[in-house]
Parts: structure tokens; sequence; C-alpha cells
């Protein structure tokens, strides 16, 4: 028996809104529909039209857009208690949004009819009832949302089903149950929602999970084996308090290990990429966490697990990275053994033999700059550079001869200046710069540039994305060793370099040096 096909509804531009820290311009909005639509995803909601002028305006340009695949849904509420749903103002702009679906919510919790809106249970029902009929009359599909369906369903069984037979007499296309507090079990989720599509054949049911118990996704996937045939969710888990269910872990999750087919299942393989889309639009670092489309998802750093890896990938690889539009990483670290080396240089581009004393001398040199402070894991440029230069490839770009870094505050009043002298050589030419900064890591990075920019152009297109600090040892004070690690750029490639001193400024220069030197060796292999 063929199982069957799981719709996919995305509410990151409305639900994931509420996310603390996560906003979108209309213009962002109207990108993440468009990509959404190429994905795949079958509803995509936009937003509550009625509700700020940013959606407003969001509704008002999505009608130009041209949409092959998703359905565009307003969101919205039922209408106010003691008034036709005709009349009612929120009710009319969203017909007024001109989306083909329209998906609102109504109370399913006695606590929440007689305490928080505070009318009678029947006026609940036929506020239910009256604005899904409202809209089916417009002409559009209607999504109802049972707000608190579970814990409703758990006060009052006999009530909580009589809100959603409101909505089916109603005309209601879906039935979404809401576990609107994150706070359910599996258990307790499948087995109500079981009851639901016992009682509601006719009709769709979906589920609509947060995550609040850490369990968003597991619940939507249970929800999925108890019958449901719709789920609602948010692309990287954006949303109110700790975030709705991961829509990035559920498809992945539906279709390759539960076997429901998906209309998005063709683009698998562009997940990762998504993912990262909507993290760079909510202006949100992408979590290297996440399961399937995180950086680290299919990551090896243990010698062991390399190696088994390398021999039989899915013994340590729970589905083929590529599947998801990731790959397979290998972490080198003083923990790496030869497979994990091999494995990496590899990766980098190197051919070496494991049993060779060229390999054994990598490793032992890679375990000593670690136990001193280095760490490779986030600096392949380092590593690539490292590598050259212990198998006798490493071509000299430039010849460093010193540096002076000088920090002064001239005024009270102002700011301190920082000052770099670097001195280097070029085909045998010696270089001598002088540049200024606000600080010392940016003076001695722009005073290498200004010595080497008529020798190398392009180091122009690098930029320094990120720079971080550890202190290795603080019982140490004001002698501890320190690590830094910069992540540059340059519009096509990312890399990061790494360097280790009980001297700040010793530990930075290192860090540029290998940058700069990265990005040259780039552009020379192009």
């Amino acid at each position: 028996m063929s199982k069957p096909t799981i719709f996919m509804y995305d509410t990151t531009l409305r639900d994931g809104t509420q996310g603390e820290g996560v906003s979108f311009s209309v213009t962002d909005k109207l990108r993440i529909t468009e990509k959404f639509d190429q994905f795949g995803i079958d509803y995509i909601e936009g937003g509550w039209p009625g509700s700020n002028p940013r959606d407003m305006a969001f509704f008002e340009e999505a009608k130009k857009l041209k949409l092959k695949h998703a359905k565009l849904a307003a969101f919205g509420s039922t209408r106010r208690a003691n008034l036709a749903a005709e009349e009612d103002p929120q009710l009319k702009t969203l017909i007024d949004a001109c989306t083909p679906v329209v998906t609102i919510f109504g109370k399913t919790w006695l606590l929440h009819v007689t305490e928080v809106i505070r009318v009678a249970p029947e006026e609940n029902l036929a506020m239910i009832e009256d604005s899904v009929r409202f809209l089916k009359e417009s002409g559009r599909e209607v999504i109802y949302d049972a707000e608190h369906f579970f814990d409703g369903y758990l006060d009052s069984p006999d009530y909580a089903m009589k809100t959603l037979e409101a909505a089916v007499r109603g005309g209601a296309d879906n039935l979404t149950l809401c576990d609107t507090n994150g706070g359910k079990l599996v258990s307790e989720l499948q087995e109500i929602t079981k009851a639901v599509v016992e009682r509601f054949p006719e009709v769709a049911v979906g589920v609509h999970c947060h995550n609040d118990s850490g369990l968003g996704v597991a619940l939507s996937l249970g929800g999925v084996e108890a019958g449901a045939t719709l789920v609602q969710g948010t692309f990287n888990g954006y949303g109110e308090r700790v975030g709705n269910a991961n829509l990035t872990t559920i498809i992945p999750n539906i279709s390759l290990k539960m076997g429901n087919p998906l209309n998005c299942e063709k683009h698998l393989k562009r997940l990762r990429e998504l993912s990262m889309f909507v993290a760079d639009l909510a202006n949100l670092e992408h979590d290297g966490k996440a399961p399937f489309v995180g950086l680290s998802a299919f990551t090896h750093k243990g010698g062991a697990h390399a190696d088994a890896t390398k021999k039989v990938s899915y013994s340590y690889e729970h589905v083929d990275p590529t599947k998801v539009g990731n790959k397979q990483r290998v972490l080198v670290s003083d923990m790496a053994g030869r497979s994990s080396l091999l494995m990496k240089a590899q990766e980098l581009g190197f051919d070496l033999d494991r049993d060779s004393p060229e390999t054994k001398v990598i490793i032992e040199k890679l375990k000593e700059l670690e136990f001193n402070g280095y760490e490779f894991e986030s600096a392949d440029g380092s590593l690539r550079l490292l590598l050259d230069k212990l198998t006798g490839k490493r071509k000299s770009h430039f010849e460093f001869e010193g540096y002076r870094v000088i920090v002064e505050k001239r005024r009270k009043e102002e700011d301190p200046i920082s000052e770099a002298t670097i001195k280097v050589k070029v085909d045998g030419e010696p270089r001598y710069v002088v540049a200024e900064d606000p600080g010392p890591v940016g003076a001695i990075d722009k005073a290498l540039r200004v010595a080497l920019g008529d020798a190398f152009p392009n180091l122009k297109d690098m930029v320094l994305k990120d720079y971080k600090v550890r202190i290795l040892d603080s019982k140490e004070g004001a002698e501890a060793k320190t690590r830094v690690l910069i992540e540059s750029s340059d519009g096509e490639e990312l890399w990061g370099t790494v360097g280790a001193s009980n001297n700040i400024i010793e530990a930075s220069w290192q860090a540029i040096r290998d940058a700069i030197d990265y990005k040259i060796l780039l552009d020379d292999t192009k």
C-alpha cells in the first residue's frame, strides 16, 4: 500500500518572524517566497494582512508574483463575537489580500473561550463556523488552525471535537491541530491526532508544533504517523520562544526515512542552500549543528570514525550528505589518526601515502601545534599552507622581515589610534609600509595589503568576515596564550586561518598573514 503525499506548509514569514532577532523586509519576504516556490513548498503563509503595514505591503506586492507551484496563504482569526462574518473588518482584510488560501485560527480550549476571549462556548462555535463559511463562499481554500487543540482536548475532548465539527460544517478544507504551547509528548499527540483522523475521514488533517520541549520535529513526524497529511513549520526552526518545528529537519526525515512522497523531494539537494539563504536574509548565523543542513552534520573528527567512514561511509553517516546538498568533512586535530589526515589532505588536494614517513611527520607536527594552542578545525586555509610547507610544495609569495605596532591615545577625549609598520620583500624587492587604523589588527591588515597590493592586485577583493579571540589558559592572566581565528572571503571562496601566541598581536599577525597568503594561493590556482 502506497503512502500518502505529505504537504509542506511553511510559516517562516509569519510565525518565524515572531522569533527573537528575526525580521524580514518586504523585499526579503518576496525573495523567500519565490525560493520556497522553486523548492516545491506547497503552502507559504505570508503573514497577517491586518496586523501591520509590512504584511499589508507584502500581500500587495505578492499579487505580482508568478508562483509555479506554491499556494500563498493569508493568516488571521475567526470573526469577533456578536458580529456577522461579512461585517468583520479583519475577515474583509483577508479577502482583500487576494490569496488562494486563507488560514484562520480559532479557540479550542474552554479555558481560552471563557477566560481569555470571554464568550459563551456556543458563540465560539458559531464564530468558527461562520468565519470558515464566509471565506469558503468567497472562493478561498480554508485551513482551520485549531489553536491549543491538544491542551483543549485533554481538558474537554467533547468540546474540542465540537470546535472541529463547527469548522467542518463551515466547509474547512483542512483541520490543523496546533500544539501552541509546545508542551505535548509524542505519544499524547499521536493518540489525539489519530482520534481526529478517524472522526473526520472526509477532511485532511494537519499538525502545527512548537519546540518548547525540544520535540517539535518528533511531534510533527508523530502526527504524520498518526494520519496527518499536512505539516506546518518554519525553515531553520525560527519562531516564538524557542521556535517552531524545523522544516529543514522534517522534510528529509519524511522523504528519506519515512518514505512518504513530498512535492519538494526532487529538489532535496537544494535544502542546505535554501536553509542558508533564509538565515542570510534573517541576518542570523547559520546553525552549524543543525541536522542534515548544518556544516557539522556530516563532519568527522575522531580517527576511528574517519577510518570507518572512509571504508564504508554509511557506517557513521545516517544518510548520504549529498542528498540534502551537504558534504562529508573531516577535521584534523590532536585526536586525528592517519585516516583523518589522509581524508582531509585529499579534500585539500593532496595525495599522501598512508605509510610514508612524511605522513607520520605531518601528524606529529599537527599534534605539536595543537598542543601549543593552534586549532585547524575551522582553519582550512592555515592547514593547506602548512601541508604545502611540510610536503615541500610551499611557494613563497613574500618574505616577511618584521612588523611594529604602536597604539596611542593622544588626548583624553579622543579614541586611540593604531599604527602598524610592515617590512616584507616581494621578488627580492623590499617593501616598507606604515598604515593607521582605529585598531591594531586592522592596522596590520591594512599595512600588509598596501605592501603587497602592487604585486597582488586581487587582494582588494578580499575582506575579513570574522575575527574571534580565545584565551586558552585564563589562569595565567595577562600572560595567557591566545588563539585567534579569522574568517576571510573574496566573494567566491570562504576560508579560515589561525594564529596562537601569548601575545595577541602576534597571534593576529599569524592569522592575517595566512589569510592573505591563502588568497594569493587561490588566485595562483585559478
